[in-house]
């Protein structure tokens, strides 16, 4: 097992809610809003993670990196992580018993209130790891639910948010909600009416689902509404990794005054702000949730009214942050949660974000390299602004350039991301050719031209 220290931070973060830390929780009033009083009280923390076959310790360290910054916009103060390398997940222990009876001794030794697990736990999982370490056990859906219910602003993020917890803790009812407290953390999951029978205690969660679901198709079609009367105008919406500068890139083009912070999900309610170009024309821009590994199915289900300005959006500026030494596989989890809210055919436009961060020149030149379409950026410098917003532009008022190539089915996965901002209309198999039909802008007809030799692309006229 391998194990690192972490010094414990002096940030002033949210507090993370638990148990111990609550003088008084109030009877639900009819909004479903339970008021809680808190003493100051910081979690003191221990990370687990796995290396699982096939996984590089690499990964599993940075995975264990972010899961520490989740755990510290919780308000949770890390002392500590432990990695251990296995076949495969342990199906009653997550780590095996025989190393839960090691993280006790740790435990004991480090003063850990909570353990946080870098995977979702089965709720006999949960259990289990609770009854051997006797300390407090949360896993990656749990540390995130609780950030979104702290970041939440609106009406609406508020019911998207407790929508997803109720989803979340559904199937982990156990006795009464006093108990689920304690086996999952506290804080936002504290907010139920008091110790009563199981079968009533999902009974009224059942209900409160179903109300929630009701007044989240209201919110649904009043943004419908909202964006059928602004449809003259085309909708550019940002997309990236959490934190990787997508309200500061809004800031930047358009003077919105969105809330700014070096944290994960800074922001959760989607922020619509105008932006006229030089020949006057004016174009939406949308800043929605960032997204994460793992991003819990819960979250993308009850956002779906939030990430309807993605899905209905003419173009998706997908933003990356190139400083981040694995921000290729960033890039990887938000393609799959774009493809899952039903994005996935969206016409593209990749913009690498922090450039003034990357120390290593080879680096980014490595990055133009695989990516010679996409615009590189500084937000915070506004630095490549102007090229981007004439990217941008093209893309959005440009006539399209229609066609087909014509490719070996190794060539069509260079192909692909080579030209990852071409829209892809539909994709065949003739023989042994991969046939691919497209809409480009103008300025990439040479390059395919290039690309696919004579013969193997043609164009609409």
């Amino acid at each position: 097992m391998n194990s690192r220290r972490r010094k414990p931070t002096e940030d002033n973060r949210t507090r993370y809610f638990n148990p111990e830390g609550v003088t008084q929780i109030d009877e639900p009033s009819k909004s479903g809003i339970v008021s809680i009083e808190t003493k100051e009280k910081k979690e003191r923390a221990l990370l687990i993670g796995l290396t699982l076959k096939g996984q590089s310790r690499s990964t599993t360290e940075e995975h264990l990196t972010e899961l520490a910054l989740l755990a510290e916009t919780a308000g949770n103060e890390v002392i500590h992580s432990e990695s251990q390398a296995r076949e495969r997940i342990d199906p009653a222990y997550y780590i095996g018993k025989g190393k839960c009876e090691q993280l006790k001794g740790i435990a004991a030794e480090l003063d850990i209130d909570t353990i946080i697990f870098d995977d979702d736990l089965s709720p006999g999982q949960a259990r289990n790891l609770e009854k051997v370490l006797s300390k407090r056990i949360i896993d990656r859906t749990g540390i995130i639910l609780d950030i979104f219910a702290r970041r939440a602003q609106t009406a609406e993020a508020k019911i998207e948010v407790e929508l997803a917890q109720l989803n979340y803790l559904l199937p982990r009812l156990t006795r009464h909600w006093g108990h689920l407290s304690r086996q999952a953390g506290g804080g936002v999951y504290l907010r139920g009416p008091g110790e009563t029978q199981l079968e009533t205690d999902r009974r009224a969660v059942r209900e409160r689902i179903a109300n929630l679901r009701k007044k989240l198709g209201g919110i649904e079609r009043s943004r419908a509404t909202q964006r059928k009367k602004r449809s003259e105008m085309p909708v550019a919406a940002l997309v990236g990794y959490t934190n990787a500068g997508k309200s500061t890139l809004l800031n930047a083009i358009t003077q919105a005054g969105v809330f700014v912070e070096d944290k994960l999900f800074a922001t959760l309610d989607p922020v619509v702000r105008c932006y006229e170009n030089d020949a006057g024309k004016k174009i939406l821009f949308t800043d929605t949730v960032g997204f994460i590994r793992k991003l819990p199915h819960h979250l993308v289900a009850s956002f779906k009214s939030t990430l309807e300005e993605v899905i209905s959006a003419d173009l998706v500026i997908h933003l990356a942050d190139v400083s981040h030494p694995f921000y290729m596989e960033q890039m990887e989890q938000v393609r799959q949660i774009l493809t899952e809210i039903g994005a996935g055919s969206r016409p593209v436009m990749t913009v690498f974000n922090k450039v003034d961060l990357v120390r290593s020149d080879a680096a980014l030149e490595m990055a133009r390299s695989r990516f010679p379409e996409a615009n590189f950026i500084s937000a915070l410098r506004r630095i490549g602004l102007e090229k981007m917003l004439r990217d941008i532009s093209d893309r959005l008022f440009s006539p399209p350039l229609n066609g087909k190539i014509i490719l070996e089915p190794e060539r069509a996965a260079e192909w692909e991301q080579r030209f990852s901002d071409i829209q892809v209309i539909a994709r065949d198999y003739v023989e042994d050719k991969v046939v691919i039909k497209f809409t480009a802008l103008p300025k990439y007809k040479n390059s395919l031209y290039e690309f696919a030799g004579t013969g193997n692309i043609f164009f609409d006229l």
